[in-house]
């Protein structure tokens, strides 16, 4: 219920933000628009944002006889957390990384990438599978989802105010809107849902790792494979990650220079880690 408030909320604010872009870009009769295209916007966003994504990264369907282990360790965890089995892609690519997304449990999808399936060994894969599937299962996925799709409709309005001054050239007597206004909309536009959903990501990375600790019975399982994955991502970063998708990943995709520090969705993985191994020690009481 409270990811519910919260991605209603998101919708709102956002709705709110393209129709005073509307008004920017074209007064009274912008703002009517760009309503009826926000309306539009968050029912794709709510129905397809899973596919939306997953052709973002180019994922495949993954096949059981690819993966066995994969689909092995999914099917034995989605029986524990009582849901339905999630649909499974790969991401062709050597970084290793992994996210869910889709819109409940019953439409949900995890995409793992190639370099993650050859890196880690299967204890390691199930403390990483838990993990999504703790987002599954708490219904994270829903607003992770949706805010990666309009993260990047809010990149291509920015867009469409770049390309605004040069539609029509001088701006006439009776255009209300405002230079300053649209120049500054057109750079900040696209950071907009991101930061807005910031603080609500790396809270629950950490509800997702304790989550996924206790469905694979170790939490050490996890704490091992995020030591791999920060290690070989630095090495291999994941190519065209995208900073409105990058919360959705287990590891932050982001390469963590310039710009991409503004979005750093994750807590450090030495943080996580730490709470990890802290849940795996045994009690002195």
């Amino acid at each position: 219920m409270a990811n519910f408030f919260k991605t209603a909320f998101l919708l709102m604010i956002l709705t709110l933000l393209v129709v005073w872009c509307g008004g920017l870009l074209g007064g009274q009769e912008g703002m009517i628009a760009a309503f009826f295209f926000a309306c539009v916007m968050n029912l794709g966003a709510y129905w397809f944002s899973d596919k939306i994504v997953l052709a973002m990264y180019r994922a495949q369907p993954l096949a059981e006889n690819e993966a066995p282990e994969v689909f092995e360790i999914v099917k034995k965890l989605s029986e524990k957390a009582g849901i339905p089995a999630p649909r499974l892609y790969m991401l062709p690519s050597a970084s290793a990384n992994a996210f869910a997304i889709g819109r409940d449990p019953g439409h949900a999808a995890i995409a793992v990438t190639h370099g993650i399936v050859g890196l880690l060994n299967k204890e390691e894969l199930s403390g990483v599978l838990g993990h999504e599937l703790s987002h599954i299962l708490n219904r994270d996925i829903l607003l992770s989802s949706i805010v990666a799709t309009l993260a990047g409709v809010l990149s291509m309005i920015a867009s469409m105010f770049r390309w605004s001054f040069f539609w029509g050239g001088e701006r006439d007597e009776h255009d209300n809107g405002h230079p300053l206004a649209l120049i500054l909309a057109s750079i900040l536009m696209p950071f907009v849902a991101p930061f807005i959903h910031l603080p609500i990501s790396r809270s629950r990375e950490y509800g997702a790792d304790k989550c996924g600790a206790r469905l694979c019975e170790e939490p050490l399982y996890l704490a091992s494979a995020l030591r791999k994955i920060e290690i070989t991502s630095k090495r291999l970063p994941l190519r065209d990650a995208e900073p409105a998708t990058a919360h959705l990943f287990i590891a932050n995709p982001l390469s963590g220079k310039g710009w991409s520090v503004l979005f750093s969705t994750h807590p450090s993985t030495e943080d996580r880690i730490a709470h990890l191994e802290a849940m795996g020690r045994p009690s002195t009481k």
